[in-house]
């Protein structure tokens, strides 16, 4: 499928929101289109993330990807968290993930940032064939642990 990947901004919320909400309700969040479109405008107007969308020649968006800067202190260096890859059911298949991906890590060079780092459900097969046919690693040696606030 031929797309174009760019950078998304405040003017895109409204075409990436149901795409957003999607991708939560695919990790069993109940659907809320509104919460959605709000979480997204505010990470875009207040620059706390960076939303690359993969747009087909007639303007449809087909999926994104969200990168969150944070920093790594045992490499004393920036890194992205590549938290949310998402592509429509109908778009999938067709290589749209592996460009988001692809479009992902070039942009975080061009932030100067050494890795890009995410996690993703262990039954989420396609997902892990895809990060390891782009070279990335599965962490075996870290656990990674969450808090509920």
């Amino acid at each position: 499928m031929p797309v174009s990947i760019r950078q998304a901004t405040t003017a895109d919320v409204d075409l990436v929101a149901p795409l957003f909400d999607a991708y939560r309700q695919f990790y069993l969040q109940p659907a809320d289109l509104p919460r959605a479109h709000r979480f997204l405008s505010e990470r875009l107007s207040q620059r706390q993330s960076t939303v690359l969308v993969a747009e087909t020649g007639n303007g449809d968006l087909v999926g994104f990807v969200q990168l969150y800067p944070c920093f790594s202190s045992i490499r004393t260096a920036p890194v992205l968290l590549l938290s949310d890859l998402f592509v429509a059911p109908d778009a999938r298949g067709a290589g749209v993930g592996r460009q988001l991906m692809v479009a992902a890590a070039r942009a975080a060079r061009a932030t100067g940032a050494v890795g890009l780092e995410l996690a993703t459900a262990r039954t989420n097969a396609p997902a892990q064939r895809l990060y390891e046919s782009l070279g990335w690693k599965r962490d075996d040696e870290f656990y990674q642990y969450a808090l509920g606030l």
